[in-house]
């Protein structure tokens, strides 16, 4: 019997693969994303000199996913503005995050129990994104994985791909911050998520498409929600990554095109040392030190002299 039959939750697959992200699980995707950016470095100095930025900013945070996929499927990056209606309703949450009276909105949404819920309810978005991405990408590739891989990949993490180019909209150049080369947890689960479903996409994985949905958010979920709770930033994949790295990745220590290094010269060993010393000592009579080889042979060539004279 099928375990996922056993388990009975086809119909659970069913009903998470049908649920509608519009309003309520959008929202939370606003509100985590506009909260990501103020928490950032200088982003309430930026909402007070240029509150225009500072949307721009918050469009970028809400809708990158959307905009990078665009580009690399050659479609317009401001299609995703083109629904007005999220438009509006991610403009309001930047307003109400950042421009509240009282800090309200903010204040109320840091409370732990109520961030949990919303970063809950933007990983299921992260699916949804992800999966849109892969099926927006197999409609003009059929057969291109990496299409695929890519496409999904930008959409559900486009606002961390992005975050140079976000950075720049804010007065910021940090080029070592760049994702690609060191990825956070978000970007390293996507890019997981791109690959599974395109791999099920093109029939290599024995899963219904809502059963995978249902796993993969599960997972998610779960992994952000513990590492909220942990106060953990540490990545699950840490320990498969370092695994993989030193088994197809590390250098050797040496390298054979690399000159070695000149010879150090040794160092006199310390007993050798003192037991030199100690027979330097003991060639000394009464404290005088033996004569040398050369006032040796004049002694010697000085008697010899004395002897022919005589």
């Amino acid at each position: 019997m099928d375990v996922l039959a056993l388990l009975d939750v086809n119909a659970l697959a069913s009903g998470l693969s049908s649920l509608s992200m519009f309003p309520y699980f959008d929202t939370a995707h606003y509100v985590v994303s506009v909260m990501a950016l103020r928490e950032q470095p200088g982003a309430l100095e930026v909402s007070q000199r240029s509150p225009l930025a500072c949307w721009f900013s918050s469009m970028l945070y809400c809708f990158g996913g959307a905009v990078l996929s665009g580009i690399i499927m050659a479609e317009a990056p401001v299609a995703p503005l083109a629904n007005s209606t999220n438009v509006l309703l991610a403009t309001l949450m930047w307003y109400l995050v950042f421009y509240c009276p009282l800090d309200a909105v903010y204040c109320c949404a840091t409370m732990l129990p109520v961030r949990l819920v919303l970063t809950g309810m933007k990983e299921v978005t992260r699916t949804w994104k992800v999966l849109g991405g892969v099926t927006q990408a197999s409609r003009k590739y059929k057969d291109g994985v990496f299409v695929m891989i890519a496409v999904g990949w930008a959409k559900g993490a486009g606002g961390g791909l992005m975050s140079n180019f976000e950075q720049l909209v804010r007065g910021i150049w940090k080029p070592e911050t760049n994702e690609l080369l060191k990825m956070s947890y978000p970007t390293k689960v996507t890019l997981l998520g791109a690959l599974l479903f395109s791999l099920q996409q093109c029939g290599y994985l024995p899963l219904q498409t809502a059963q995978l949905v249902l796993l993969y958010t599960a997972f998610i979920v779960t992994n952000k929600v513990r590492m909220m709770l942990m106060g953990s930033s540490s990545s699950p994949f840490a320990p498969i990554e370092s695994a993989f790295h030193k088994l197809l990745f590390a250098r050797p220590l040496t390298s054979p095109t690399q000159p070695r290094s000149p010879a150090r010269p040794r160092l006199a060993d310390p007993a050798h040392v003192s037991e030199a010393a100690g027979k330097g000592a003991s060639g000394t009579s009464n404290g005088s030190p033996l004569p040398s080889a050369s006032e040796a042979a004049k002694d010697h060539r000085g008697s010899e002299s004395s002897k022919k004279t005589n």
